[in-house]
């Protein structure tokens, strides 16, 4: 197998730690050694025989790097745009409005079920590509724009696929049907929760990785919702949880007795509910993009300090967040939720991995996947500063994307 020696490492993140003058040893795919430059090992039992035998030595030029960034709460599934609403919100419209107008979920769920599969999937290859080069090597991506069972099934499997091709980001897959109540459901919605429910089984086999639901006065109800993940961990899917309700209605207590997955975007939280996520340990995912949109900042600090773990997503989606760099939202996160440098860089790498239970990766060490990312910068600083720090190479599996 390829070995390879990246030195020359200004500063390394490791995802625990920071290193200064520091290297790393690649073997395959995977991590076989990585600390102080000063402390490279002279022979590595079952790697290597002796450091000369190195196949690749990479001279990293005192650079900055990290773990490759886990974007742990996106929505790139879907096709056309939502423009008109947005500039409708932003001169004051209201929701109904927008809705009358014919904006809102329904809109893109329209679109995208009237597009066809080769234009869908172009569509979402691109934006999956725009992830690997801003430094994600990882993204949580839901389904949840086609709202009925051959298309949301046809979304995993369109995911699953992509995930094999060369230039993409390795892909957590949830099964999102349970995102809102489609048209053809109006004023039935008990029925689609049933419908939704029969499906889990079939995305299990089709290869989604976990289930999730909004609930929201507006969409499901937290009863809907603790049917639908009983039902969806019984069927070996993690659950997610999309907890941002306006008013609270216990979304969010309900996720952390569960002991789901994650439990997302908390904007509507008190200082119970993060006692019982952290009673529970259950992972929140915060998304700087949207409680900026939302006006609505979930209480990031008291996670923190609670031992909450956190991560990070873009919440990427086409009616309010179109951006797909997590660096943008280490930058956000600092910059909105008191988060130090570390904890903001901490959420997008090891937070990321505990939110999607991907224990192989989030963290430069021995046996775990060499994805990793040299950024524009010879300091962690840079993150707090620059808005969307540029990734100068990119490596998923050990091999240079670019």
């Amino acid at each position: 197998m390829t070995v390879q020696l990246l030195t020359n490492i200004g500063r390394l993140w490791t995802g625990m730690e920071l290193l200064s003058n520091a290297a790393v040893i690649l073997q395959h795919d995977r991590v076989a050694w990585v600390g102080p430059a000063a402390e490279l090992p002279q022979s590595l039992p079952g790697v290597i025989n002796d450091i000369v035998d190195v196949d690749e030595v990479e001279n990293l030029g005192g650079g900055l790097v990290t773990p490759g960034f886990i974007d742990a709460h996106s929505h790139p599934v879907y096709a056309g745009n939502r423009y008109a609403e947005i500039a409708m919100r932003a001169s004051g419209a209201s929701m109904s409005e927008i809705t009358s107008a014919g904006g809102g979920v329904a809109s893109t769920v329209t679109v995208t079920r009237g597009t066809d599969p080769w234009t869908l999937c172009n569509g979402v290859r691109e934006r999956l590509r725009h992830w690997l080069l801003s430094g994600t090597t990882t993204v949580e991506a839901k389904t949840g724009y086609h709202l009925t069972r051959d298309g949301e099934l046809a979304d995993v499997r369109l995911l699953r696929s992509l995930e094999e091709e060369p230039g993409m980001p390795r892909l957590h897959v949830t099964f999102f049907a349970a995102h809102a109540v489609p048209p053809e459901y109006f004023g039935r919605p008990r029925d689609y929760v049933d419908a939704v429910a029969s499906w889990l089984g079939d995305a299990a086999q089709a290869g989604a990785d976990g289930v999730d639901v909004f609930c929201d006065s507006q969409q499901f109800t937290p009863e809907d919702a603790r049917w639908l993940l009983s039902i969806g961990r019984s069927v070996g899917l993690q659950t997610r949880m999309h907890a941002c309700s306006r008013p609270r209605h216990g979304a969010v207590r309900m996720a952390a007795d569960l002991q789901c997955s994650s439990v997302d975007l908390l904007h509507e939280t008190d200082e119970d509910d993060v006692l019982a996520l952290a009673k529970t340990g259950t992972p929140v995912v915060i998304c700087p993009t949207t409680s900026l949109h939302e006006r609505r900042t979930p209480p990031v600090r008291a996670l923190l300090d609670h031992g909450v773990p956190v991560a990070l997503g873009t919440d990427h989606n086409p009616a309010q967040s179109g951006s797909t760099s997590l660096p943008l939202a280490v930058c956000m996160a600092i910059a909105m939720f008191d988060m130090s440098v570390l904890e903001a860089l901490r959420a997008a790498t090891v937070g990321g991995a505990i939110a999607l239970g991907a224990a192989d990766r989030g963290v430069l060490a021995p046996g775990r996947y060499a994805d990793m990312v040299q950024w524009d910068a010879d300091h962690e600083g840079a993150f707090a500063w620059a808005y969307g720090l540029k990734a100068l190479r990119v490596w998923r599996g050990g091999e240079s994307i670019r």
